[in-house]
């Protein structure tokens, strides 16, 4: 996974393949929402475990069934290919 900041061409084409996802303050952005709080949690859980494995940790929100995720790469100052690779496998999850 890249760590350089997507250029705004690139970024496009990778958004539309990110089935939900928008750009919101600059970051990726998408809400998911689950039948029930365990659901919820369950689904960060399995994400948290691919986010130590990566190395990449979300800025994300729970309340009841919905889990609230926006993704940057802080170091590279914007999006980069590790926030799109962890967005597909958080849609894959879900």
């Amino acid at each position: 996974m890249s760590d350089s900041k997507l250029s705004p061409p690139d970024l496009e084409v990778q958004l539309a393949q990110l089935d939900g996802w928008t750009i919101e303050s600059d970051k990726l952005h998408k809400q998911f929402k689950f039948p029930s709080f365990v659901e919820a949690f369950g689904f960060m859980s399995s994400l948290a475990l691919v986010s130590e494995a990566i190395g990449h940790h979300p800025e994300w929100f729970n309340v009841y069934n919905r889990v609230t995720i926006d993704l940057t790469t802080h170091d590279s100052g914007g999006i980069t290919m590790k926030d799109v690779d962890w967005a597909r496998k958080a849609n894959e999850l879900a």
